[in-house]
């Protein structure tokens, strides 16, 4: 069984702090002998979640994900009452969500919004694309960032989100021409793509700001992982 660590747990929720490198939920063309998602774990130790969602069979309790390579706070509902609660908020705009990203390049403004509408690739099915780069329905998106620390050739910045489009984050730096460090689909091409010491994608969903259905608000945190802590440890050297 693999280790998910829990943030938050009670009769309605449980929330975790996902590792990077574990795929939230299967999808419709993938095989069930494939590999491990973090709905075997969810169902295995919570086994009464395999009946709530929408798509209980592919998602169950997911109300929302995470990429593979981005680690940070997800919240699952453990019964359909809370699911459809949740669902609701995130789809209203009313969760609050911040991540940490470390980008390529260095962001003059402290602060700033990027709105660009997103919609899929022309050209890689596997991204996402914005203006007539995209083909099809462009939807809403929405990134807000300041800046909490610059390096040489990196800025470590904190980006809010309220839209959650699929790689919106890293769609919306790349277009910026500062894309997530060690991000090879979004970010190849000149010069470096990874600081020392990292391998994956500088991204962590660090909090989560949500209405419970006791009326409660709750605000989840979740550390930097120890392999982008280090990476800035390192940065920080130079």
């Amino acid at each position: 069984m693999m280790e998910i660590p829990v943030i938050y747990e009670d009769s309605n929720i449980v929330a975790v702090n996902k590792p990077a490198g574990i795929v939230v939920h299967r999808s419709a063309t993938e095989s069930e002998e494939k590999k491990k998602y973090l709905t075997d774990w969810l169902v295995e130790k919570y086994p009464t979640i395999k009946n709530v969602g929408d798509e209980p069979e592919l998602r169950p309790g997911i109300v929302h994900r995470l990429d593979k390579e981005t680690s940070g706070v997800l919240i699952i509902a453990k019964n359909q009452k809370a699911f459809e609660f949740l669902k609701k908020q995130f789809k209203e705009k009313a969760v609050v969500k911040k991540y940490i990203a470390l980008l390529r390049g260095v962001l003059k403004e402290d602060n700033g919004v990027i709105d660009l509408p997103i919609g899929k690739s022309k050209v890689d099915f596997r991204k996402r694309a914005i203006g007539k780069a995209a083909r099809g329905e462009l939807k809403e998106a929405h990134t807000e960032y300041r800046v909490l620390e610059r390096f040489s050739d990196y800025t470590l910045v904190e980006a809010f989100i309220k839209t959650g489009r699929t790689h919106q984050i890293r769609v919306h730096f790349a277009a910026i021409s500062k894309p997530l460090a060690c991000d090879h689909l979004y970010g190849a091409g000149k010069g470096k793509v990874c600081p020392q010491g990292l391998d994956r994608i500088f991204l962590h969903a660090n909090y989560l700001e949500i209405s419970l259905p006791n009326d409660s608000k709750i605000k989840l945190e979740a550390d930097l992982p120890e392999d982008l802590a280090g990476a800035l440890d390192l940065l920080r050297k130079k």
